[in-house]
């Protein structure tokens, strides 16, 4: 699976969910189906994030970009019927970080562990239609740059979405919407809310 995201935001008492650029993402993935439970996958990933003040009027900081590349691969465990799947998943990434001139920021690179269990319902036979929710937990441990040194391993986020999936017999698309809200954990505990849409085009370039 091949993608391209971009991501907007908002500024502390602004209502406008697009206010802002957020973040740019190109990620390639690649998956197998070892049996009809198991299954793993790896991927490499590119994500480029405006970074901004914690004060107001909220501008860009200094650098005003953190560039990432990701690498991660997920162990999953899949149990289905005909009405619903459940996936509990193990997710292990490392993060490199740099800053718009490639250069080291404070962050040097992270280690990060992901464990999610998600829950998809299929709304009628012939899987058109399908709700989506899952619960993520976030844990990680940096390498600090300046001066060099391990941070703590901790828990640091908890993610949890539903998602509303609509794909239709005759078209080679998916359209998913939908709702997260992710629990930050870092020096206060605060939350923070996502709207997003995705398109998953399947398999674009095969011939029928």
């Amino acid at each position: 699976m091949s993608y391209a995201g971009i991501g907007r935001k908002s500024t502390p008492g602004s209502y406008n969910p697009v206010l802002k650029p957020a973040i740019a993402v190109v990620n390639q993935e690649f998956y197998h189906r070892v049996s009809k439970r198991w299954q793993y996958s790896f991927a490499l990933s590119y994500r480029r994030q405006d970074e901004y003040l914690k004060t107001p009027p909220y501008e860009h900081s200094n650098p005003s970009i953190k560039q990432e590349f990701r690498l991660y691969g997920r162990w999953s465990y899949m149990l289905q019927t005909a009405r619903i799947r459940l996936t509990t998943t193990v997710r292990q990434e490392f993060r490199k970080f740099y800053t718009p001139d490639f250069r080291k920021p404070d962050e040097d690179f992270q280690l990060r562990s992901r464990f999610r269990v998600q829950l998809a319902v299929n709304l009628d036979t012939k899987k058109t239609h399908r709700l989506i929710a899952s619960s993520e937990q976030l844990f990680s441990i940096s390498r600090e740059a300046y001066p060099a040194a391990w941070t703590d391993f901790a828990y640091h986020e908890s993610r949890f979405s539903l998602y509303y999936s609509f794909s239709p017999v005759a078209c080679p698309f998916i359209l998913s919407a939908g709702y997260m809200n992710n629990l930050i954990h870092h020096d206060q505990s605060y939350p923070a809310h996502y709207i997003a849409l995705d398109i998953v085009f399947i398999n674009p370039f095969s011939s029928k």
